[in-house]
């Protein structure tokens, strides 16, 4: 009699590195040395033991394999969010070279929490990653200490600073939108509002902030403290800011959004009210996601190469683990002009 519940093939369960040394016609030792150390032995001698591999079914413990190389295959990573924007493209980056040198991916989320964030790297390390990739530089009280007192390496993305303490693979945030404040100069506008994701725990909103306020400072004008918005990262949150920024006396010429769902958001809702974009307002923002090329008025931004920061950032770790110095990489960005911008027109 059963019980109806499926059981295990008691043959399949018996198979191990004996039955692969067995049918490969080596040792053991041979065996394991092909599994986790494959540049040791010749490549006839590797296709063999993979060839018996294969034909018993066997799959190597990965337990097993840690306690011999010291190494699980493992990069531990956690984001902010994963679903959309840079954020998105780097992970589909990062695991591609990963996977180019043998390893595997795992990724948390912050959701932009601090507390978050460090429980769910404290969770990344329990389960033997053997390096780590974050985002910004900001940390939880108590965190960077942990990070110091961990015997394995880890990285910062999406930042760039030259004298940083640990490597950081990303763009100068507080460069980029200083470029874009440079550009909006030059069409002749002079009466700013901006709309920014919170800086609060967010080191690239705020250096994006900086960039703003020292390149208008640079050009002798200021966003006063009432025309400066903060929010969530979300198209509701810049639709509703965006009524706050015309509610001002005067209006801005120019609205720049901190990131890109603020200025999709910002723009359908300036749209729905009538506002002519850019005849009455200049909308910019920051990133790029597809659909901001693609709405009634596609939308001038400042656009990173984030596959660019996921593919350098799994490099660098993986040379860190290595024993390799690495200082990180400052990866380009780019003002993608459209149709949302234009001169300055004092209505």
């Amino acid at each position: 009699m059963t019980d109806g519940k499926a059981r295990p093939d008691s043959s399949m369960s018996r198979v191990g590195l004996r039955d692969v040394a067995r049918i490969a016609g080596v040792s053991t030792a041979t065996v394991s040395r092909a599994v986790n150390r494959p540049e040791s032995v010749s490549e006839a001698l590797r296709d063999r033991v993979n060839l018996a591999i294969e034909q018993v079914g066997w799959v190597p413990n990965a337990a097993a394999r840690a306690l011999n190389s010291n190494r699980t295959g493992t990069i531990g990573a956690v984001f902010p969010a994963l679903a959309l924007g840079d954020f998105a493209r780097a992970i589909d980056a990062m695991q591609d070279a990963l996977a180019a040198r043998d390893y595997v991916l795992l990724l948390a989320r912050s959701n932009y929490d601090p507390e978050l964030e460090f429980s769910q790297v404290r969770k990344l390390v329990e389960r033997g990653v053997d390096g780590l990739i974050l985002v910004g530089h900001s940390r939880a009280p108590g965190y960077q200490d942990y990070l110091s007192r961990l015997k394995i390496p880890y990285i910062n993305s999406f930042v760039y600073e030259a004298d940083a303490v640990m490597p950081c693979v990303g763009p100068d945030n507080a460069q980029a939108m200083a470029q874009m404040v440079d550009y909006l100069v030059e069409q002749g506008h002079r009466r700013f509002s901006m709309i920014a994701q919170t800086t609060r725990s967010n080191d690239r909103a705020l250096a994006r902030y900086e960039g703003v306020r020292r390149a208008l400072e640079h050009h002798g004008l200021a966003i006063p403290p009432r025309a400066l918005f903060e929010g969530k990262w979300s198209i509701a949150e810049g639709r509703a800011l965006l009524r706050q920024a015309m509610a001002l006396d005067p209006r801005p010429t120019a609205l720049i959004c901190g990131n890109s769902l603020l200025a999709v958001g910002a723009l359908l809702e300036a749209l729905s009210l009538g506002v002519a974009v850019p005849q009455q307002l200049s909308i910019v923002g920051y990133d790029d996601v597809e659909f901001m090329s693609e709405l009634p008025v596609p939308i001038t931004t400042v656009r990173v190469a984030s596959d660019e920061v996921g593919r350098v950032a799994a490099d660098c770790v993986l040379d860190l683990l290595e024993g390799k110095a690495s200082k990180g990489q400052r990866i380009p960005f780019e003002i993608v002009i459209r149709a949302s911008s234009g001169p300055a027109c004092d209505t």
